[in-house]
């Protein structure tokens, strides 16, 4: 058995990385940090694992966490991860990094998105952790920066599309939506149940923190820079994000073609779904599973490809695919504590 620390566990990430953890036949679960529950007991915060652990919260104090884990995932905030990922690497852990601190490659995009970088050394090293595209690159290595959730759903939607180029890269426009767990778990006046309920707002126009990292991969895939249109919506419900990419076709493709494309692409992997021509998804269907459903639709009156794509925020875009970066990179079996399907309705 691995012993598991989850490092920042009171929020929504933390309490699924506990839940998918505490199923997982490989790992122990033997360290869970917070630092306003140090001391008080993971049930009492998380009354939904009532019965299942009987740890209490450890403070983030460094000596704890690697003396009694073997590997750790971080879902601490942006700058607060980068002050204790360095010492888990120097003490020998494998790390997956539920932030944004290892995500972008440049330091000067993080800082200009962000904050100031404290450990820029890692970022040549960090592997971003989108098995789907970048499955080889994860296996073995010791710090995975696990992608964001809206990133997530838009690199997977594109990808069939640019790995051939048959999409414009300078085309792309991106409308997201997502539940309010995505604003996490402390109180925030825009998040209160009368503010969202019956609501729908877009925010962070044209400056959402995610536009880098998906301009970062999108590009990867392209061969080339990318600059994207990218504009989040707040649903009223709790969890899902659904996000629709328009893109310009370089070459005429029926719906049945893309849909073709999609299919053959996606075929072996275990966690991406293509619905069928005709049928687009609806986030109810990836709800509580580590599964990203994908539809496509040719418009041969505009040229132009749509491709809706839905994930579950916490779980695809968060803690499910972090688990499943730590099972590629301790090499065991990819689905191992993920075959859950999703709940329904």
């Amino acid at each position: 058995m691995v012993r598991v620390a989850i490092v920042g566990a009171s929020g929504y990430t933390g309490v699924e990385l506990l839940r998918l953890l505490l199923n997982h036949p490989r790992v122990e679960i033997t360290c869970v940090t917070s630092r306003q529950n140090a001391g008080t007991p993971i049930v009492s915060v998380f009354p939904s694992l009532l019965g299942r652990i009987d740890l209490a919260f450890d403070p983030v104090d460094l000596d704890t966490i690697i003396r009694k884990s073997d590997f750790v995932f971080t879902a601490l905030p942006h700058k607060a991860a980068m002050l204790v990922v360095p010492e888990l690497l120097k003490a020998g852990k494998k790390v997956v990094d539920l932030s944004a601190d290892y995500r972008l490659r440049d330091v000067a995009v993080y800082e200009a998105w962000y904050d100031k970088h404290t450990s820029p050394e890692l970022l040549g090293e960090a592997i971003y952790g989108l098995p789907e595209l970048f499955r080889e690159n994860i296996r073995g290595v010791r710090l995975v920066a696990n992608p964001g959730c809206y990133p997530t759903s838009v690199a997977l939607a594109l990808a069939p599309l640019l790995e051939k180029m048959l999409i414009d890269p300078h085309s792309l426009i991106i409308d997201s939506k997502s539940g309010t767990s995505g604003a996490g778990r402390t109180a925030k006046l825009g998040s209160l149940y009368c503010e969202v309920n019956e609501g729908f707002k877009a925010y962070g126009v044209a400056s959402h923190r995610h536009t880098p990292e998906i301009e970062q991969t999108l590009g990867q895939l392209a061969g080339q820079p990318v600059r994207v249109s990218f504009t989040p919506h707040l649903l009223p419900v709790s969890r899902g994000i659904l996000s629709t990419c328009y893109a310009t076709l370089t070459q005429p493709m029926d719906t049945a073609q893309l849909q073709g494309l999609f299919a053959r692409r996606y075929a072996d992997e275990p966690f991406v779904r293509v619905h069928p021509k005709g049928e687009l998804p609806n986030i109810l269907h990836v709800r509580g599973s580590n599964f990203c459903n994908l539809g496509v639709v040719g418009d041969p009156r505009t040229g132009r490809v749509i491709v809706v794509s839905v994930i579950d925020n916490l779980l695809k875009g968060a803690a499910s695919q972090a688990v499943q970066n730590m099972n590629i990179m301790l090499d065991w079996e990819e689905d191992c504590g993920l075959k859950d399907l999703p709940l329904y309705p």
